[in-house]
């Protein structure tokens, strides 16, 4: 803006990031906890009993994904949000820095996430012979397929996603029962993994949903038009870790078990 005495902020790409971080977590985070709830709604009222099972089998998967992810990405999302104001985030005057505080907490309340992690690896994944998990891949895989050319920019990367978190199933269940420590010290990866695809599969719902919605006279522009570009900053900046949270979790317990105690 050359006639003004500066450029706003948010002129900067990296402060951008920032925002684009913060927005793409809470709104897919948001649309998981909605269908969460349905699956609630489902495993208590639905007239089909193998429905209200299969619901309450995906509840209880989740439960431990949305506690954990949900927590670690609010806490780092209120420390982004500190980051953008600078040293005006730092101070009182805001109300970020509240927020900063107020949220750590949540990463500790109902157990801490390191807690939530093994409970998934160590009881959810292997829980009724895997059923939920096996019920979580089989929609997941159902929204990719059931998604046109014209959604190749989120299914693509979704897909990959999917398939380093079905590997990393396949190689806990494995190794995990030769060696424990190989379930402890992947399992924060592995949730991370989980939570970054369950994510993933709800924007891909949501831009379905918002693309449809552009087509009709009348439709807000401005609200479904930017779910696209944000689920496209998801895809690149949450879904891309994939590989790196497989090769972590791959990596086995070797390198967190060699240093001796005494020397911590």
């Amino acid at each position: 803006e050359p006639e003004k005495a500066a450029d706003p902020i948010i002129s900067h790409p990296d402060v951008r990031r920032m925002l684009l971080t913060m927005r793409s977590f809470v709104e897919s985070a948001r649309a998981l906890t909605g269908w969460m709830a349905l699956q609630l709604d489902i495993s208590h009222c639905h007239p089909d009993e193998e429905s209200r099972q299969i619901a309450d089998d995906l509840l209880g998967l989740m439960t431990p994904v949305a506690k954990a992810f949900f927590t670690d990405e609010g806490s780092r999302s209120a420390n982004l949000a500190v980051q953008v104001y600078g040293g005006h985030g730092f101070i009182t005057e805001h109300g970020i820095e509240q927020f900063v505080r107020d949220a750590r907490i949540s990463q500790i309340y109902e157990g801490t996430n390191g807690i939530q992690a093994l409970d998934l690896v160590g009881r959810k994944l292997a829980m009724n012979g895997g059923r939920a998990v096996t019920e979580f891949f089989k929609q997941v895989e159902a929204e990719i397929k059931a998604s046109d050319d014209a959604l190749a920019d989120l299914s693509k990367p979704l897909t990959e996603a999917l398939a380093s978190l079905q590997k990393a199933t396949g190689w806990l269940m494995e190794n995990g029962l030769e060696n424990p420590n190989n379930v402890g010290a992947g399992a924060t990866a592995y949730l991370r993994l989980f939570a970054v695809v369950a994510l993933g599969w709800q924007w891909l719902k949501i831009v379905k949903v918002a693309d449809d919605a552009l087509k009709q006279d009348g439709a807000d522009t401005a609200f479904y038009g930017s779910k696209r570009p944000v689920a496209q900053f998801f895809m690149q900046h949450f879904v891309s870790e994939h590989s790196s949270l497989l090769t972590s979790i791959e990596g086995g317990s070797d390198a967190v078990m060699a240093l001796d105690v005494a020397q911590f």
